[in-house]
């Protein structure tokens, strides 16, 4: 049956894009007492944010405003690594969150002023939680042969589960990084250290360890604010999606038990009419009828994110259509059109039908298909990933991961990249990147191509090109 896309739905999406346009970003600001007016000053620079500054001095603090806050903001930016690792630990905000990088620029600027104003050698002091790839150079360009024993990197994204709770993790991180300074210091290893997290910096202080304070430079607060305005930006247009649902309704559901006239059939579809309407109206959609039984809605993704919980529950529309939520089987399609929405709205029905009446299932733009909505055993997998599956077999890597750095190169424009680009695109730390890329050249999936030297005398990066 030919269907004619609803005119009203495209003015709404327009409308829609213009609102979003003019809309602050609501910027969740945490960070330590000496930073958080660095930071604040750069966000200032940016029209596009509206920010609200916390400071913390502790984990239980942090997690404090987290809680207080959520309905307040957009996305959460955090001063370092620590307060971001332990709110995913945490495990139970929902908004996107960023951390400044303390890159090779921030840690020029301490050593810069340690090396200037005190009586001691780069080669004298301990770090703690940057990567031994934005030391190396710098060392390099200091004629300085670097030790890696006097890094302390942090902890691994992949010990943050091993932790039991968020409380844990916190404590851990700090107290490694104290001991890791005080050890060295104390053995006259060391004259000073230098670290990034302010709990380390006060606890050292305090135990009277010569410390300097890295904090992020103009530069990198920059870097990531830009990240944060891209990556929202993407996100906004993503609620903006035309989004089609496509309803299954047992004609017969209605029916008293031996009547199965036509007259009664019609009489049921002109009620579940009637009653998609009110549910239609509630998503902001437009209702189609699409042969016996089937009804399809024309809507955006943000409406239907919203009522779903993010695709994760099926709404109580029972409420709404006052017959048997088994009785109702439903698929939804994301798409970047209209006609692409519908097949994919058409294709998660099919699906959903497989597991049963009642069932709701939802089919992404980019083919991933997730469902039952509301099942404690959801799937999740995609159309186009058998070619991944086979990627994923061969490198142990995720199909997810795998999935996700495909999408960053079709969005950079070309297979190369090195492994700290990949590491600022995936927003992880380098050395786990480097990991991922180890892990894909062993398979034959990347190949070194070049390398790049973004300091005159610092060790190149090698330049890889992805076959994804």
């Amino acid at each position: 049956m030919l269907l004619l896309y609803p005119i009203g739905i495209v003015a709404c999406k327009t409308q829609a894009i213009r609102e979003l346009a003019i809309m602050k970003i609501r910027l969740g600001l945490i960070g330590a007492e000496d930073n958080l007016g660095l930071i604040q000053s750069i966000v200032d620079e940016y029209p596009e944010f509206s920010c609200l500054s916390f400071v913390h001095s502790g984990e239980e603090e942090l997690v404090e405003h987290l809680e207080s806050h959520s309905q307040d903001v957009d996305v959460w930016l955090f001063s370092g690594f620590l307060p971001y690792s332990t709110a995913i630990k945490w495990g139970k905000i929902s908004q996107p969150m960023y951390h400044t990088p303390y890159t090779g620029s921030s840690l020029y600027k301490t050593l810069y002023h340690v090396l200037n104003s005190e009586d001691i050698k780069a080669d004298e002091l301990s770090f703690d939680a940057v990567d031994s790839s934005e030391l190396h150079p710098i060392f390099d360009e200091l004629g300085m042969k670097y030790d890696p024993s006097y890094l302390e990197e942090f902890i691994d994204e992949s010990e943050i589960d091993n932790s039991r709770t968020y409380l844990e993790h916190y404590k851990k991180s700090v107290s490694k990084f104290v001991q890791h300074h005080y050890d060295l210091w104390t053995d006259n290893h060391t004259k000073g250290a230098v670290t990034c997290v302010w709990a380390v910096y006060t606890e050292l202080k305090r135990l009277g360890v010569p410390v300097f304070r890295v904090t992020p430079a103009n530069s990198a607060i920059k870097s990531i604010l830009d990240i944060i305005l891209r990556t929202h930006e993407m996100i906004r247009f993503k609620n903006t999606q035309i989004a089609v649902q496509m309803f299954e309704i047992d004609p017969f559901s209605g029916l008293s038990t031996g009547v199965f006239s036509s007259d009664e059939i019609t009489n049921i579809e002109l009620r579940n009419s009637q009653k998609l309407l009110k549910y239609a109206k509630k998503v902001q959609g437009s209702l189609k009828t699409s042969g016996p039984g089937r009804y399809v809605i024309f809507t955006t993704r943000g409406e239907l994110d919203a009522i779903t919980e993010n695709f994760t529950v099926v709404p109580e529309i029972e409420e709404i259509l006052r017959i048997g939520k088994h009785a109702v089987t439903c698929g939804i399609g994301i798409g970047y059109s209209a006609y692409d929405a519908e097949i994919n709205a058409g294709r998660a029905l099919l699906n959903a039908k497989e597991y049963g009446e009642g069932t709701w299932m939802v089919l992404y733009e980019d083919k991933t298909i997730n469902g039952p909505l509301g099942s404690a055993e959801k799937i999740s997998y995609s159309y186009a990933s058998a070619e991944l599956q086979g990627i994923s077999e061969k490198t142990s890597l995720s199909v997810s991961t795998l999935s996700k750095i495909k999408s960053i190169l079709n969005k950079w424009g070309r297979p190369e990249m090195t492994a700290h680009e990949l590491a600022q695109q995936m927003q992880i730390m380098p050395r786990s990147a480097r990991r991922i890329i180890v892990a894909l050249e062993t398979g034959g999936y990347a190949e070194v191509v070049g390398e790049e030297n973004p300091f005159p005398r610092g060790r190149p990066r090698k330049i890889y090109r992805f076959f994804l």
